[in-house]
């Protein structure tokens, strides 16, 4: 079995708590985010570093593997990155929204690798 695509909107996210996890993005404050992004790192680090399983196994088919879900975290801060330089740089960005090229590949090929 593949992965089926994602066509979620993830606004809703802005909303209400993850029914998943139980994070509230409407506790966080602007003063809690850096210590929030370096805990998140150090814990992919965690993930990533081959401890317990591979982080390229995959738990079912139908689940990416830790490794997938790092780089789709990587290509998703990319894109957050893109989009902060543009707001530092003009007054009222806009965002294309166009596919990222990684999510293109996993919608074709049902993977990164």
């Amino acid at each position: 079995m593949t992965i089926v695509p994602d066509t979620k909107d993830w606004t809703w996210v802005l909303d209400r708590p993850c029914p998943e996890c139980g994070f509230d993005t409407r506790t966080v404050t602007p003063q809690a985010l850096p210590a929030m992004l370096r805990q998140n790192a150090a814990t992919w680090h965690d993930v990533l570093s081959g401890r317990g399983e591979s982080a390229a196994a995959r738990p079912s088919p139908d689940r990416w593997s830790s490794l997938e879900y790092g780089c789709h975290v990587r290509d998703v801060l990319r894109k957050f990155d893109e989009r902060v330089q543009l707001m530092l740089a003009m007054d009222d960005p806009t965002f294309p929204i166009a596919p990222f090229s990684n999510f293109t590949k996993v919608k074709l090929f049902g993977s990164y690798s």
